[in-house]
């Protein structure tokens, strides 16, 4: 039989997908050998709330029982930890590697085994004035939820974000906002961690050097208080102004600066348009 002179279209290419798919599984393998953490997106939470992550071609399941660490009565979390997972990337741990007959793969994946990895090293090595890396998880009236690590959250008070005093966090960030935050505090015993991040928008001292008196700048108006309205310059910088008719909460105003007193740290304003 003469051998074949011509190949059907994307034949080589075939071979390719194969060759890059084993590449994928040796990674994968490696991966769970040296208990290493991965991160993916989670595609789909199935009705029993598992959770589907692609890695890149391949199916990774989370089993509802992974999904975290903290669980309810039945022992298992509670639905809305896969439902909020949806859409994200979550970090886990290769728990098994499946291969059927017909050559599919399906990857058993850990969220759990991270988060209780990330809170057994905060137990031994968070610190109070700890500079983390964190990403805002999501916000309230009150503060906002941010993940420092792993999935695991410290509380963010809205009265520690900034010294300009704001009326609900998205004034500053929105969900998915990477900020610094330092440990204001962390109890050992129920894991709760307190964040604050005026600290890291410098002093009273490194704020004011750019302004002068007899200067007009633009603010925004914050507080209205009996003494007058706080004007913010930055975020950890705000002047006191007298009432003026009109001026409303957030709104961009123009300052007169009449007095600069380092030794009080404060600053009287002039509103002027």
């Amino acid at each position: 039989m003469d051998e074949q002179k011509f190949m059907p279209e994307g034949w080589d290419l075939v071979g390719e997908k194969d060759e890059e798919l084993e590449r994928k599984l040796a990674f994968l393998t490696e991966a769970k050998e040296k208990n290493e953490t991965l991160e993916g997106l989670v595609t789909m939470a199935d009705p029993d709330f598992n959770l589907y992550v692609d890695l890149d071609g391949i199916k990774g399941i989370v089993p509802r029982a992974e999904v975290s660490a903290t669980v309810e009565s039945d022992g298992l979390p509670r639905p809305v930890a896969s439902i909020t997972k949806v859409n994200k990337r979550v970090q886990f741990k290769i728990k098994e590697i499946n291969r059927a007959p017909n050559g599919e793969i399906e990857v058993i994946l850990s969220r759990k085994a991270v988060e209780i990895e990330v809170k057994e090293w905060m137990y031994k090595n968070l610190k109070e004035g700890m500079v983390l890396s964190g990403i805002v998880r999501n916000m309230e009236q009150y503060g906002a939820f941010v993940d420092i690590g792993g999935g695991v959250t410290g509380l963010l008070h809205i009265e520690d974000i900034s010294v300009a005093r704001i009326m609900h966090p998205n004034e500053r960030f929105k969900i998915g906002d990477k900020i610094k935050v330092m440990i204001k505090s962390f109890d050992r015993e129920t894991g709760k961690i307190v964040l604050t991040h005026k600290e890291l928008l410098g002093t009273w001292d490194d704020n004011i050097k750019d302004f002068r008196e007899g200067t007009t700048v633009i603010g925004t108006a914050r507080a209205r208080e009996k003494n007058g309205i706080f004007v913010e310059l930055r975020p950890n910088l705000v002047g006191l102004a007298d009432h003026k008719p009109g001026v409303e909460y957030g709104e961009r105003v123009s300052v007169f600066i009449k007095k600069i007193i380092p030794e009080k740290k404060k600053i009287k304003l002039v509103i002027v348009g």
